[in-house]
């Protein structure tokens, strides 16, 4: 049922194509509809890393010491405004359902929800983590000038925790009803508007301050407030009801619980692994940060076939069709692992060259190389890896994803990286967690994959699987 003021089966919205309130039928989703999913997805998903990656770059012509800031304040950035994932991955699933289900008007309602709930808890986190801003850049840097130079530049960059929220919200229901073309225009307006001013505050060009680190934050935080600005207005314009409801809120909060607990614990190996790093010194917090860019990187370009992924099976799954489910997930994972060994040899082949890109520090690129191998062997595996967790994420089995990823932090990561300290193993002990943790996660996924147990059907997430 098309609700009020949404568009028509088939029609298209400020040009951009969407799919409505049809029942989907999974024996025809091919190779080009899950393409065409999954390369606005892509684009989204890359386009902040590459931005990223600019600013990286941007920031490591000032030297180690501002390139160590950066690490050690984007990473208080991150946990601070990357917990609520379920904004985006719940978000996404739950309206998928409901999609799928021919429940237009209850898919985009999933966003309003979760759009509330980003408004509110972004703001107490914005509140809490500057109280604690002090301790927490001090823990991670381990005091001294890494921590003075990351305090300066996270003041500046946490109100822009807000704003996040709201995008991660606004990507999570358009994903749900199949618009992934809207997202890329949206994250990409933003993102240019910090690449066009990161340089320019940062090293003082076109007249501006030279404000150096802190010119940064700035950037990033013009960005943000053009890309929620953008999804917000796209909310409005579908024109439901903007009412908060709890009932609503209550629901996404229990799928939120096991994907919150489940990215605590991918970020306590992460806080973990920056604070033994920075115990190593300014070049090897620089070249973990480098590589694990890198890393992040790749792995949001294999998400976006998982992502297609989330978003068909979902709505597979509420339309009632399982075993339509179960060959998308073999697919989607078959392609998905294709792609990344190509992209393995691509970094494999580049490993004297890319890290330049970033950084011409000696220290730094000899840091750097060290980690290189690991992170080209553990690409093949983020393929199957990443895939599977699409899947399962669409089916919104979460408290099996959160159980299992805190097993492999428990036991493949955690130890290795403070073994790595107590042992000096430095930063190849660090990355030997990281294949631990992956390893594990391997297993689990293609365990749980095979048994078929996620795959139930219904417009609501079964309680069973949450």
């Amino acid at each position: 049922m098309v609700g009020e003021g949404a568009p028509g089966a088939g029609d298209d919205v400020e040009g951009v194509g969407v799919v409505t309130a049809a029942r989907v039928d999974v024996g025809a989703v091919g190779p080009g509809r899950i393409l065409a999913l999954a390369l606005p997805t892509l684009g989204v998903l890359i386009a902040e890393p590459i931005y990223l990656l600019f600013d990286l770059a941007v920031v490591g012509r000032l030297g180690a010491l501002a390139l160590a800031g950066l690490a050690v304040g984007g990473l208080v950035l991150a946990q601070a405004s990357t917990q609520l994932t379920f904004l985006s991955y719940g978000t996404t699933a739950r309206a998928a359902r409901r999609h799928g289900a021919g429940d237009e008007r209850g898919a985009v309602a999933e966003g309003v929800q979760a759009t509330w709930l980003a408004v509110v808890v972004g703001a107490l986190i914005l509140l809490v983590v500057q109280v604690f801003a002090v301790p927490l850049t001090s823990a991670i840097a381990g005091g001294g000038e890494i921590a003075d130079e990351a305090l300066v530049w996270v003041r500046i960059a946490l109100f822009g925790v807000p704003l996040i929220l709201i995008s991660m919200a606004g990507n999570g229901w358009l994903r749900g009803v199949q618009e992934t073309r809207r997202p890329l225009l949206y994250v990409v307006a933003g993102l240019a508007v910090s690449g066009v001013l990161c340089p320019v505050l940062v090293h003082g060009l076109l007249g501006a301050p030279r404000m150096e680190l802190p010119g940064s934050a700035v950037a990033n935080l013009a960005g943000q407030v053009v890309t929620a600005a953008l999804f917000l207005n796209a909310l409005v314009r579908r024109r439901v009801s903007l009412a908060p409801h709890w009932a609503v809120m209550r629901a996404q909060l229990v799928l939120g619980r096991d994907l919150i607990v489940r990215s605590l614990a991918f970020q306590a190996c992460f806080v973990s692994a920056a604070a033994v790093a920075s115990r190593f010194g300014a070049a090897s917090v620089a070249a973990h940060q480098l590589v694990l860019q890198l890393w992040t990187f790749l792995a949001l370009a294999l998400d976006s076939l998982a992502i297609a992924a989330q978003t068909l099976v979902g709505a597979a799954l509420g339309a009632g069709d399982a075993r339509g489910a179960r060959g998308l997930a073999r697919r989607v994972t078959q392609w998905s692992e294709m792609f990344a060994l190509v992209l393995a040899v691509c970094f494999a082949a580049g490993g004297s060259v890319i890290p330049q890109l970033f950084t011409d520090d000696p220290a730094v690129l000899d840091r750097t190389h060290v980690a290189w191998w690991f992170f080209v062997c553990l690409i093949p595996v983020a393929g199957i890896v990443f895939a599977l967790d699409g899947v399962l994420l669409g089916a919104g089995d979460a408290a099996y994803l959160r159980n299992t990823t805190m097993g492999a932090a428990l036991i493949g990561f955690l130890p290795a990286i403070w073994l790595s300290l107590a042992f000096d193993w430095g930063i190849a002990g660090i990355w030997s967690g990281l294949v631990g943790f992956m390893a594990l996660r391997l297993v689990a996924v293609v365990a749980r994959a095979l048994s078929g147990r996620w795959a139930r059907v219904g417009a609501e997430i079964p309680r069973t699987l949450t």
